[in-house]
């Protein structure tokens, strides 16, 4: 019988908060064990990894996009003068001279911009790219796959770069359209814009498309930019989980940035710390979700054993000389007994 514990002293056999959480509700064990992998997977350094690569490409991609707008405007001269009327209009003086003698001078090297941009941009884009797979294939468990070599595996980042900026390019259009403004204009049309709770319904309806949207791209994100290949299904729920956490985080954002940007140091430097807390807490929701798909239980493989090691014979041999201390007093023990027995037999005779 197992004696009561003493009074004042814990009982070490009795599980803890946290374990009788995680014994009772299957969702809670399921977070911690998604919290367990990305912490051991190191989800903030790969998360730290992708917002710098993010903040990075953007300059090279700004570049892209001034030599986009200087061939647009080489090509259309009236919208040229359109533009430098408003800027004279606007910023009188010589900071508006100076802004279109800026202006003319990118037009002019909007080849060279160009293609140092794409350069750039590339170069930046994989390595963007590559820290974002390796992190999703980290929060998989690591590849369990062979390593490809090096020119297979930037022409595989370089494809699947591709089909990411082919998937923001469709969000952003499926976005657009499902916005409130579309929306709004969609009920105007028909001649419903005077309906009572049509506003609410509007906005309930756009934040619905929007996570809808958001679900499906974080979902092909899971499943198809690991380095392994995974299941959309065990991605959907994942993603969904992060669709909702990033409307979320959308909403706070939008609030407090306009809270901030108020004053002169937030218009100055809050777009940029805005844009780094943005893609960080992004990159953060994406491997959370990628480590909760992955300690799923149907995910959760079990763990490879080891085979025993070799067994080793090692044979001990023991070499004395002579009795030694030991054998010589029992030799003399065992005399002694028998000389005794010998005199007492001898006087009795």
């Amino acid at each position: 019988m197992t004696p009561p514990a003493e009074p004042g002293t814990a009982d070490d056999s009795k599980p803890g908060i946290l374990d009788r959480f995680r014994a009772r509700y299957h969702w809670f064990d399921h977070v911690m064990r998604a919290q367990e992998r990305y912490q051991e997977s190191k989800g903030d350094f790969y998360a730290a990894g992708i917002t710098y690569f993010t903040i990075f490409a953007l300059f090279p991609m700004l570049m892209v996009g001034f030599a986009i707008g200087g061939f647009i405007l080489a090509n259309q001269p009236d919208l040229l003068a359109d533009i430098q009327a408003r800027i004279t209009s606007t910023v009188s003086g010589d900071i508006g001279q100076q802004l279109i003698d800026l202006m003319d001078s990118a037009i002019k090297s909007r080849t060279s911009v160009g293609i140092i941009g794409l350069a750039t941009a590339a170069w930046a884009g994989l390595g963007w790219m590559a820290n974002l797979r390796e992190a999703l294939s980290q929060m998989w468990g690591g590849a369990r796959n062979e390593a490809k070599g090096f020119v297979r595996t930037k022409l595989s980042d370089l494809t699947a770069m591709v089909g990411l900026f082919l998937a923001l390019v469709l969000t952003i259009g499926l976005t657009v359209l499902g916005s409130s403004g579309a929306m709004k204009q969609v009920l105007e049309w028909f001649g419903l814009q005077d309906v009572p709770g049509v506003s609410i319904a509007l906005r309930v309806a756009s934040l619905a498309v929007s996570v809808l949207i958001t679900w499906l791209l974080f979902t092909w994100i899971i499943a198809r930019l690991p380095r392994e290949s995974v299941s959309f299904r065990s991605a959907l729920r994942a993603g969904l989980i992060a669709a909702v956490a990033f409307e979320i985080f959308k909403q706070v954002a939008s609030i407090y940035l306009r809270s901030v940007v108020t004053g002169p140091a937030g218009a100055t430097f809050g777009p940029v710390l805005g844009l780094m807390v943005f893609a960080y807490i992004t990159a953060r929701l994406i491997l959370f979700a990628t480590a909760w798909a992955a300690t799923s239980r149907d995910n959760v493989l079990a763990a490879p054993v080891d085979p025993p090691y070799a067994a080793q014979i090692t044979p001990r041999v023991e070499y004395r000389e002579g009795l030694g201390i030991r054998g010589a007093l029992t030799a003399a023990a065992v005399g002694a007994v028998g000389a005794l027995g010998i005199s007492r037999f001898v006087r009795r005779q």
